[in-house]
C-alpha cells in the first residue's frame, strides 16, 4: 500500500508541478504567489494528500 501511495503522490507532485509552472508564466507575481498557496493547500499534506492517506488507510483497516 506504501509504493501505491508514493506512485500516485509521485505523479499528483509532476502534475502539481507543471500547473504551478504555467501559472507562475501567466500570472503577476503576487496574483501567482496566492494561487501557489491554494494549490499547495489544497493537493498537498493538509488537503488531497491526507484524504489520500486516510482513504487508503481505512481500505487496508478493512
Amino acid at each position: 500500500m506504501v509504493a501505491l501511495l508514493s506512485a500516485i503522490l509521485d505523479a499528483l507532485d509532476r502534475r502539481k508541478n507543471n500547473v504551478l509552472l504555467a501559472a507562475q508564466a501567466a500570472l503577476p507575481d503576487s496574483q501567482f504567489q496566492a494561487f501557489r498557496k491554494i494549490v499547495l493547500n489544497e493537493l498537498g499534506k493538509s488537503g488531497f494528500q491526507r484524504e489520500l492517506e486516510d482513504a487508503l488507510q481505512r481500505i487496508k483497516d478493512r
